[in-house]
């Protein structure tokens, strides 16, 4: 039923992946990325940030900073820094973060699967969020940053992944943040008609992190469609680059928030307030860590607090049994009067990679109170996908982060 199917990558060359690969765009801002670029040259966030090739005075998204990175692009193709395969392949991508390690295999994805609902997704999309990747897969024409997509875990698959692992890899380095990154390539035709099989008999797969992206991908693809009303269908246009992950192998991190007042209440009586949806629990110095579903972490004015959800707010359904809907729907509205967490500016989010001494030193510097989350579950995203629901923003972290760079698929 799902279709992703091999293509001919183009890649860094092996001896200096490590120096290509760079984080996924969208983790920097402008300073930050310009840095990195000062920093290693060969990053490629000079094509996917090309503003970072610019002075600070001009507009990221002018057409001409998207031509700089199709042009850049092309510089370090024709330079060999990258490489195109002959063939159509499949790849397998390994992250390993604290000796846990996560193997996804590196495809194309249908973009007919995304608009028939069999690629299934949990979040909004916001056009203006979209259009700059549009403006930027198409100058290119090429998809260079892998959509991290999940699917229920099936033997079959993993047991090529696993025959394949055995083999010498592509790539493998440690990238400075000390996550290992590992590749190897699929080119026997009998694994790859095989995973190409097995994938049809899968019913869904679920975006897991780049809803923003993938819908780009999509867009880019249904105008070039309406542009060439002859084709059919199997140009690449039609697919975009994904990362697939068995379900079992992911971990999602917890997604916390800081807010920087008490929406006028005093101390007693924002404690006051809390009580009517949860029972309140003084922790004092230490660092409270929810070690399980519709409890909380409290830091406020120094000391932590335990939160457990009454039970009469807590819900069976999808999104409503959410630990980021309960605190959003029996907390951070009714009492700190913070209704739209896309738009509010008295909220922020800390991922759970920071750790909590995070959450201290924000509420310490510019923030009033923090909220410490338990992780939204691999499973919890699944169900949610599947009852056509959507989650509430912010509400999974996914670490280690897919690194762009390392596989380019070309349009055409």
């Amino acid at each position: 039923m799902a279709v992703i199917r091999p293509f001919k990558a183009v890649r860094p060359r092996e001896d200096i992946a490590n120096r290509v690969a760079a984080l996924p765009y969208d983790v920097y801002n402008r300073e930050e990325a310009q840095a990195e670029v000062l920093k290693e040259p060969f990053s490629f966030l000079k094509i996917d940030r090309a503003e970072t090739q610019f002075a600070k005075d001009v507009n990221p998204y002018e057409a001409k900073v998207y031509e700089k990175a199709r042009n850049t692009l092309q510089e370090m193709i024709s330079e060999g820094i990258f490489v195109k395969d002959g063939k159509n392949c499949y790849y397998i991508y390994e992250l390993t973060m604290n000796g846990r390690s996560q193997a996804g295999l590196v495809g194309c994805a249908s973009i007919d699967d995304y608009l028939n609902n069999v690629i299934k997704k949990h979040e909004k999309t916001r056009e203006e969020k979209e259009i700059d990747r549009i403006n930027h897969v198409d100058s290119c024409n090429a998809q260079t940053g892998p959509i991290f997509l999940a699917y229920r875990s099936q033997k079959t698959i993993d047991n090529i992944v696993g025959k394949i692992k055995r083999e010498k890899p592509l790539y493998d380095f440690i990238a400075p943040d000390r996550i290992r990154h590992t590749v190897w390539k699929i080119a026997d035709e009998i694994d790859i008609e095989k995973i190409e099989s097995e994938f049809r008999k899968i019913e869904s797969v679920y975006i897991a992190d780049g809803h923003h992206r993938t819908a780009s991908a999509v867009k880019v693809g249904l105008k070039r469609r309406a542009a060439n009303p002859d084709y059919t269908g199997e140009e690449e246009f039609n697919f975009f680059l994904s990362v697939l992950f068995p379900h079992d192998q992911l971990m999602i991190l917890d997604y916390n928030r800081v807010v920087e007042d008490l929406n006028g209440h005093t101390k007693e009586e924002f404690l006051s307030a809390l009580k009517q949806s949860f029972l309140i629990e003084t922790i004092g110095k230490e660092p409270y860590k929810p070690t399980e579903k519709a409890t909380f972490g409290m830091y406020l004015e120094g000391v932590w607090y335990k939160l457990s959800a009454k039970k009469e707010i807590r819900s069976s359904d999808p999104v409503e049994g959410l630990d980021v809907t309960l605190l959003q729907n029996y907390l951070l509205t009714p009492v700190l009067n913070i209704k739209d967490i896309r738009t509010d500016k008295r909220i922020d989010f800390v991922g759970g990679i920071r750790g909590l001494k995070e959450l201290e030193s924000r509420v310490n510097i510019d923030m009033r109170v923090a909220f410490s989350m338990y992780p939204t579950s691999i499973n919890e995203l699944l169900n949610v996908s599947d009852a056509g629901q959507l989650m509430p923003p912010k509400s999974t972290w996914f670490e280690p982060k897919l690194r762009s760079g390392l596989f380019i698929h070309e349009l055409g």
